[in-house]
């Protein structure tokens, strides 16, 4: 089989080549137009038993510049070589527009994406896993207007630490609980819980601010971080890691007890571990052993599969990443495996 020019993509990448074939499923679709709210991994869920192998039969038509990136209108179409092995073939209405000669500037953003984006957008502008003191030299917010030590939306606060840095908005942040790795106790770092959003309306020394918007109470002391201006969101590429994955859910997103689809997980591998933006990862659950009611000794279960979850911001020693499918709940603690 000719490979097409994603599978190279992925090749090249550094990800690992698969010797089982991509197995489609049984009651896929023939054709399927591709709408608005689509993503990628809904539609490859739609055709693969493994979504996350979608690059590896996505078949482009000569013109189509970039496989990965697909449109409302697009028509995809369930194909096979004489071999029998399996392609989704992309097609594209080809319009013919005669032009002058002019300078012109073509976008096209509206390419559908990989995940849900409102899943992750909070999490890419906002929240941070920072050093254990990565906060203790950020600008900070030193007094209330007129007294005020509470502060909310719309109040007026000063600030230390503004002058002299090229940002006319910040995030605010408060340190939050210390991420440790459940084996070797290394301090992983220090997730920093998002507060609001602040602008300069005076800037100095002492500078003169206003709360733009507010998640939870602020206070004095609390810290600030030049705001992006810009977030653009990336269109993952789903691969598996080129090397070896053992690690464990350290903390799931909101602070709550169990996770399940769309909800964002940090897990204990990051950067140095070599993790990536695209990274799939198996999560498993590892049952205690319990007693065995014949021979008076105990049945080590093995891990059990409950999901996967694609990793889509990467610090260096935890990432992020988002549980695309389960089916149990996810907790803290779960492994997280090669898919």
């Amino acid at each position: 089989m000719v490979l097409a020019a994603a599978w190279l993509a992925v090749a090249l990448s550094g990800a690992p080549a698969y010797a089982e074939e991509v197995e489609i499923k049984p009651d896929s679709p023939e054709r399927y137009t591709v709408k608005e709210g689509d993503t990628l991994w809904g539609i490859a869920s739609q055709y693969l038993e493994d979504p996350w192998r979608w690059p590896e039969i996505w078949q482009q038509n000569p013109g189509i510049e970039n496989p990965h990136l697909i449109y409302p209108g697009d028509l995809l179409v369930l194909t096979r070589t004489s071999d029998g092995e399996p392609g989704i073939k992309v097609l594209r209405e080809r319009k013919v527009t005669k032009l002058k000669p002019e300078v012109r500037v073509v976008e096209r953003d509206d390419a559908i994406p990989t995940i849900p984006p409102n899943a992750i957008q909070a999490f890419l502008m906002n929240p941070l896993v920072i050093e254990e003191d990565g906060l203790d030299h950020a600008a900070y917010v030193a007094a209330g207007q007129e007294g005020a030590v509470v502060l909310g939306t719309y109040n007026v606060f000063f600030a230390k630490g503004v002058n002299g840095v090229d940002s006319d908005y910040y995030n605010l942040f408060r340190p939050g609980k210390p991420l440790v790795h459940p084996e070797t106790e290394e301090f992983l770092g220090l997730q920093a819980i998002h507060l609001g959003e602040a602008r300069v309306l005076d800037a100095g020394e002492t500078a003169k601010m206003e709360i733009t918007s507010s998640t939870r109470e602020i206070g004095l002391g609390d810290r600030m971080v030049p705001a992006d201006e810009d977030i653009a969101l990336p269109y993952y590429q789903p691969h598996a890691p080129a090397q070896p994955v053992n690690g464990y859910i350290v903390d799931i997103a909101d602070a709550v007890a169990e996770g399940g689809p769309l909800q964002t997980i940090v897990v204990s591998l990051g950067a140095r571990e070599g993790m990536e933006q695209g990274h799939v990862l198996r999560i498993q659950r590892q049952e205690p052993p319990q007693k065995d009611v014949v021979t008076g000794g105990t049945v080590e279960i093995p891990p059990q599969d409950s999901g996967l979850a694609i990793v889509y911001r990467v610090f260096e020693k935890v990432s992020y990443a988002l549980i695309l499918e389960s089916d149990r709940a996810i907790h803290r603690l779960d492994r997280v495996v090669n898919p």
